[in-house]
């Protein structure tokens, strides 16, 4: 059997799979795993109590821990120094399996995205990152900065241009009174939450729901393609492959596939797979690997 994971900040999500064959997945959810914010002890109390015991328990599963001979770890916060660590609490977790590996999400994203094959892979979700990939390993990579230095396109930034498109005069009252209705946000709610509280970038992401809902005004319209343009311009043309085909994991790319391909189009490139998830991606590219 083996174990993929696709981890954020949030939840991580879990898949025990067959090595071989087309045998049914089965999914499981723990709470986020982040080895750069969590330390070794958390992280090994939210396997020890939250995952192993779903594996055991779940009456779809006919399988136990000692079942899973590889695990796969794709998260947020894997840096390269801190993979070693995350792969020894996953194999303490499962003892049985010999090939255990844990590596950034950006990876799992180009393993989901390409396969085997050679190509451009990008997240969009709350931030953003892309990669030229080998048909293995990443090759490439623009520094996606953060969402106050860059991460063009992702849904903090595209919260933050739709809140300055918003408070000047960017937009019609309409939206404004709507955004004011549906939110109950005032400018200095806007303002404190941004400045003052934590986790900015996640509130600034949350607005992507409303902005999604208003895609008939055409001002928000070509504010989200812009957004996008300007992704395609500061982190995939640097890459001097408009060759390959740019394809997309994250849920803003997945709902905003209109524009993005708008984007894609006015900016030369050729527009890939897009996918909400990478995990079903993940599950191919382990069976053709054995």
């Amino acid at each position: 059997m083996i174990l993929i994971a696709d981890s954020g900040s949030t939840k991580t999500d879990w898949l025990l799979v067959e090595s071989n064959g087309d045998g049914a997945t089965v999914p499981f959810h723990t709470q986020g795993i982040n080895p750069f914010h969590q330390t070794a002890d958390v992280i090994r109390e939210i396997l020890r109590s939250e995952l192993l015991p779903q594996i055991e328990e779940d009456g779809a599963c006919a399988h136990s821990a000692t079942d899973v001979t590889t695990v796969r770890f794709y998260g947020s916060g894997v840096r390269p120094e801190l993979e070693p660590v995350m792969a020894q609490l996953l194999r303490e977790a499962f003892p049985q399996a010999a090939d255990v590996e844990a590596h950034n999400d950006l990876l799992g994203a180009a393993r989901a995205l390409c396969g085997h094959n050679f190509g451009i892979a990008c997240v969009l979700g709350t931030g953003a990152n892309s990669c030229l990939y080998d048909g293995e390993h990443i090759v490439e990579n623009t520094p996606p900065l953060g969402y106050i230095l860059g991460d063009e396109g992702s849904g903090a930034v595209l919260g933050r241009r739709f809140l300055n498109a918003l408070y000047k005069d960017g937009l019609s009252k309409e939206l404004n009174d709507a955004f004011v209705q549906q939110t109950g946000l005032t400018m200095a709610d806007v303002i404190d939450r941004v400045y003052r509280q934590p986790l900015a970038n996640r509130f600034l992401a949350s607005l992507c729901p409303f902005v999604h809902e208003h895609l008939d005004d055409e001002a928000v319209r070509d504010m989200v393609t812009d957004g996008f343009r300007d992704f395609f311009r500061k982190n995939i043309v640097p890459y001097g492959r408009r060759d390959l085909p740019v394809a997309f994991v994250g849920s803003v790319a997945w709902y905003f596939q209109e524009q993005l391909a708008v984007a894609a189009s006015d900016e030369g490139f050729l527009l890939g797979n897009v996918v909400k998830s990478p995990l079903k991606g993940l599950v191919s590219f382990e069976r053709l690997k054995n």
